[in-house]
């Protein structure tokens, strides 16, 4: 295993050329600078340095990428699925090759630790793979028999689409979405974050270098109210894939109105872990503090509200506080750490200001709560733990999308239910119990989208990912990626004369 100074010394030489060149715009298979120039600066947090000047995307940039997608779009749709199977498959070699370059530079654009990015790429690898073998069928469709009528459906790719993704993990949320549009036969527009472009330029250079044809695939940097709003506008974009707050998606869906777009939505999320007294405490344990302190509990998908059964709402979240208080926070790059920097110093005000409101609030801090003076003196804050919550604090309402864990204790499983769905987000929702006949019941009535029992969020690809209430629209996924990605068309024969109205004559 590397040490840390060998890790940095790498991700310095991975980094040199984007300190050098900068981070440009790709459009049309040519690597830009923005149409007018300007660029704005990316820092690290791990020390709040300048990682590399990147070029600052607005309308006309977007509308260069929009083109060129739409010219693009012709020869791509084409194209036979087998042969973009075989293409995404070469992209997927391509990231493994490199996988070490993109979680590397990912750690330091992130913050996020080399324990859970060394995988990340490896995870995008497997997008690739799942939607490539995908492509050779996604046209297909089915034969629907009616008396003296056959009908035959076929999907078809929707045209360039818009996909915009977010910072907390964004090479392999990238792959999640452009992947299945690639293998539907769309092109792309694709806007990174701008807190962490870097790894979304390395993707379109390792796609192309694979063989994907120039103007399938487009990169175009920028801020959400210039480069964000010019592509959820754009009359040429069909679709808009987006990852992120729920506010942001409701500016897209506003935007995108006059132009009727579709849109997909993965937004955010305040999610349950729900503990009954005859789990297995000691392994739900584990699972809560995985998925709330893994990735720096920045994710979507974290358990950041623990619902504890009120009998043994003491002695788990004693449990709970205790593996807290031992975690590693540190250098991303350290092969120890499990809590890096948090992505910038907005976002680190916006999870202590948070802490702030618990306290002031009347929460109990068990674990952490405060500031973690960090290597580098970036964006670290102590993994928290909050004890004596009631629902209705901000804490327990409002995604703090941090390191940061709310607990409450409910009485019996109606008020378990009550406070879990109590909630205007509804993406995931995690229970532990050994009661099988509890589990059916509880599932069916909690509203989340995707639930895990007696497991944390342990993926399957072909199962649907998504939310409800304001924690999304529709499905990625299996099949329900080509949903949307794709349009469907009915064609019915007659196949017997049938009894046709005779009108004026």
């Amino acid at each position: 295993m590397s040490t840390l100074e060998e890790n940095i010394a790498k991700a310095e030489a991975y980094l040199a050329r984007f300190r050098k060149d900068g981070v440009l715009n790709h459009i049309a298979g040519e690597a830009i600078p923005a149409a007018d120039g300007t660029t704005f600066d990316i820092i690290s947090p791990v020390d709040l340095k300048v990682l590399a000047k990147v070029a600052h995307g607005k309308a006309a940039d977007v509308d260069r990428a929009a083109q060129a997608a739409k010219a693009a779009f012709p020869a791509w749709a084409a194209m036979s699925g087998d042969a973009r199977k075989k293409l995404l498959h070469k992209i997927a070699d391509a990231i493994v090759a490199r996988s070490e370059e993109i979680a590397f530079v990912e750690c330091m654009d992130t913050g996020q630790s080399l324990k859970f990015m060394a995988k990340a790429a490896l995870r995008g690898a497997e997008n690739f793979r799942f939607f490539a073998d995908r492509a050779v069928e996604a046209r297909d469709g089915k034969t629907l028999r009616a008396d003296g009528q056959v009908n035959f459906t076929s999907r078809a790719p929707i045209g360039p689409v818009g996909v915009i993704t977010p910072w907390n993990t964004p090479f392999m949320l990238s792959t999640w979405k452009i992947a299945p549009a690639l293998a539907a036969g769309c092109t792309i527009v694709h806007k990174p974050a701008e807190f962490s472009p870097l790894t979304a330029r390395l993707l379109v250079e390792i796609a192309e270098e694979a063989g994907l044809p120039k103007g399938v695939w487009n990169l175009v940097n920028g801020l959400g109210e210039d480069a964000g709003k010019a592509l959820t506008e754009h009359p040429a974009i069909r679709a808009i894939g987006f990852v992120g707050e729920s506010r942001t998606g409701s500016m897209i869906m506003k935007q995108g109105a006059d132009t009727l777009k579709r849109v997909h939505f993965e937004l955010g999320g305040k999610n349950p872990v729900i503990v009954f007294a005859d789990a297995d405490l000691e392994r739900a344990a584990d699972a809560a503090v995985f998925m709330i302190y893994s990735l720096n509990g920045e994710r979507c998908t974290s358990s950041s509200r623990l619902l504890v059964e009120e009998n043994i709402y003491d002695r788990f979240t004693a449990m709970v506080a205790e593996k807290a208080k031992r975690i590693k926070v540190g250098h991303p790059l350290d092969p120890e750490t499990v809590v890096g920097p948090l992505i910038h110093p907005v976002h680190e005000k916006k999870v202590l200001e948070y802490i702030q409101i618990g306290k002031a609030g009347g929460a109990t801090v068990a674990a952490g709560g405060t500031k973690f003076e960090g290597p580098g003196g970036g964006c670290y804050v102590s993994p928290t733990l909050f004890t004596g919550a009631n629902n209705q604090m901000r804490i327990a309402q409002e995604e703090i999308f941090g390191p940061v864990l709310t607990a409450i204790a409910f009485k019996d499983e109606d008020d378990a239910l009550a406070l879990a769905n109590d909630v205007q987000y509804g993406l995931t929702g995690y229970l532990w119990t050994s009661d099988v006949t509890r589990a059916f019941r509880f599932t069916d009535a909690l509203e989340a989208g995707m639930i895990w029992v007696n497991s944390e969020n342990v993926r399957h690809l072909p199962t649907p990912f998504g939310g409800v209430k304001n924690s999304g629209i529709g499905r990625d996924g299996g099949d329900w990626s080509f949903d949307f990605y794709m349009e469907t068309k009915n064609v019915a024969f007659a196949t017997k004369a049938h009894a046709i109205q005779k009108l004026g004559g």
